[in-house]
């Protein structure tokens, strides 16, 4: 299998000290070492041994899990045909499903590595019952039907148990899938420690700015770039609207919780990582989800994925926290707010010099770089969690304090901005407003999850001194 280096990645002293991933590590290897990892980022074929004893598996493993290489999916190569089942859970979706099954027809000509052996439909309790069984039908899917509606997770957990493969792919309703996508995903199950594979959920093109904001900011779409799938990391979470699994991996985890109405792929996905699998994001070819158009079903959304937050944080202590940075970027901006930026500077200069003496090997410019970079990124984190998940607590603040208003001023500018700029990939300036409206639909429903559960947690952040 081929691997691609990681865009973050840079390397020093003629390649001896590797420096990237996410979140950034540094590496230090030897002169063999440093030629392997030339050839990784040359594209050169690389073996996954399952022997634990060969040390470039090991560190090939190694560099994977910390984000620094990504495989390549090669469609075909060096493996058998693999039979999938796909589950599609479906609810009161009919014309959806249709199309989806329709996509899902089309996508199946002419595949090199991964055929559609049997498509499950379990209608979750769909009030026209009759309509989505004639949908199935014509599409010649077995159909699966729940009279009393269970939510996503009980949907795909009994399609998976009834599969008749131990290849699953789950696809919601509202998707459609495009020519390739299957052979892509089922191209990383040569790596046995991969447990499932996400494809990019991109937003369909629709009228209106609420699809057109989508289009730019899904919170389904995790983005361009491939990455290993992990809490605290770039990709944190990948949704289930288009997932492939290895059912091995999902009945040794428990599968998915049905307790969980929403978020229930993000538990999912911590608890394979948890387990000692690798969860993969591949957008190398996207498939295309339905969006919301009407502000109310919009906002509800949003709403609706904020009150997984507090379940999921009881569940997966720390994975959740709104900010993680180091005590010292926390000083530098309290320091600032305060009305102190000679000190602030200060202080920001000694982690500097500190890390720079740490980072042996490194050049003292980088070194400072990083620090600095460390720094302005937890004033982004900061500024994007007082918008976004501390707002109530902030509003009230403002109300009574001048200088609580400030910070709050100062910290939706600063959201505002990192909502166009976004590393690059800049947000039309008239959308912005509606990403912080985003923002603050989905805090809402992080507090309400809070409140009803009786634990804060998911809103408390996270302060480490290795960050």
């Amino acid at each position: 299998m081929r691997y691609r280096v990681d865009p973050t990645v840079r390397t020093f002293d003629d390649g001896r000290v590797v420096l990237g991933g996410s979140p950034i590590r540094m590496f230090r290897l030897s002169d063999a070492g440093a030629r392997w990892f030339a050839d990784v980022a040359e594209g050169r074929d690389q073996v996954v041994s399952a022997d634990p004893a060969t040390s470039q598996s090991t560190l090939l493993r190694r560099f994977a899990d910390a984000g620094v290489v990504h495989p390549v999916p090669e469609p075909g190569a060096g493996r058998s045909e693999v039979a999938v089942s796909v589950v599609v859970p479906v609810r009161d979706r009919a014309d959806q499903l249709d199309l989806l099954l329709t996509s899902l027809r089309a996508a199946s000509a002419g595949h090199s590595s991964g055929r559609v052996a049997e498509v499950l439909v379990v209608d979750d309790g769909s009030v026209d019952a009759a309509a989505h069984a004639a949908v199935a039908r014509r599409h010649g899917a077995r159909l699966l039907r729940r009279d009393v509606s269970g939510g996503p997770a009980v949907a795909r957990h009994d399609g998976i148990l009834a599969a008749t493969n131990e290849v699953v792919a789950v696809v919601d309703s509202d998707v459609e899938v495009s020519a390739g996508w299957l052979d892509v995903l089922v191209a990383h199950l040569v790596d046995d420690h991969v447990g499932a594979v996400a494809a990019r959920v991109c937003s369909a093109p629709s009228a209106g700015a609420l699809a057109a904001h989508d289009e730019h900011r899904s919170p389904l779409d995790l983005g361009p770039t491939p990455a290993r799938v992990a809490p605290g990391t770039r990709v944190a979470y990948v949704p289930a609207a288009a997932m492939l699994l290895r059912r091995d991996a999902y009945v040794e985890v428990g599968g998915f919780d049905p307790a969980l109405r929403f978020g229930e792929d993000v538990d999912l996905v911590w608890r394979l990582r948890d387990a000692g699998w690798a969860v993969r994001h591949e957008p190398q070819v996207p498939v295309r989800h339905a969006p919301r158009v009407d502000a109310t079903s919009w906002l509800r959304q949003r709403f609706d994925y904020g009150t997984s937050a507090a379940p999921l944080a009881a569940r997966h202590p720390g994975a959740l926290a709104p900010v993680r940075c180091s005590p010292w970027s926390l000083a530098v901006w309290a320091l600032v707010l305060a009305g102190h930026p000679v000190v602030a500077l200060l202080v920001a200069g000694g982690t500097a010099a500190a890390l720079v003496r740490r980072l042996d090997g490194m050049p003292s410019v980088t070194a400072a770089e990083l620090a600095l970079r460390g720094h302005v990124g937890a004033g982004r984190m900061l500024a994007r969690a007082v918008v976004r998940v501390w707002w109530p607590v902030a509003l009230v603040g403002a109300l009574v304090s001048r200088r609580v208003r400030r910070c709050v001023a100062v910290a939706t500018v600063v959201a505002a901005a990192d909502h166009w700029w976004n590393d690059g990939d800049p947000l039309p300036s008239r959308l912005v407003p509606i990403a912080l409206l985003d923002d603050v639909a989905y805090g809402a429903g992080v507090w309400a999850g809070c409140l009803r559960q009786g634990d804060l947690e998911a809103l408390v952040p996270e302060f480490r001194h290795d960050t």
